[in-house]
């Protein structure tokens, strides 16, 4: 397994972890940020960096948000592997688990 970006980072996306990555594997949709699962390579220099600590190892993930690694895998198929998020900036969508979490009240 790898990296997975969990709900507290929903509204959030302090983006802290993509300055980190060494592989350019942590993309951005319109609420949160996404972990590639086949293009990490599993260094975790992306969680200590997190201020909401929403970074788990995947087998880690509390299992009030076990629904974050399907997520984070899903989130991808459309997209594919593009080996680098940068290029790409926000992708403008959102996995429908991120989505259905409720927009904090301004």
């Amino acid at each position: 397994m790898t990296y997975v970006i969990a709900q507290p980072c929903v509204d959030v996306k302090d983006k802290a972890c993509i300055q980190e990555c060494p592989v350019d594997c942590i993309y951005e949709g319109d609420r949160s940020l996404y972990i590639h699962p086949f293009e990490c390579v599993d260094c975790g220099a992306c969680d200590p960096v997190c201020p909401v600590e929403a970074i788990y190892y995947a087998e880690d993930v509390p299992d009030e948000w076990a629904d974050y690694v399907r997520a984070n895998v899903e989130f991808f198929r459309e997209l594919g592997s593009p080996q680098g998020a940068s290029a790409l900036g926000n992708l403008h969508r959102d996995h429908p688990v991120v989505a259905a979490e409720p927009v904090p009240a301004r």
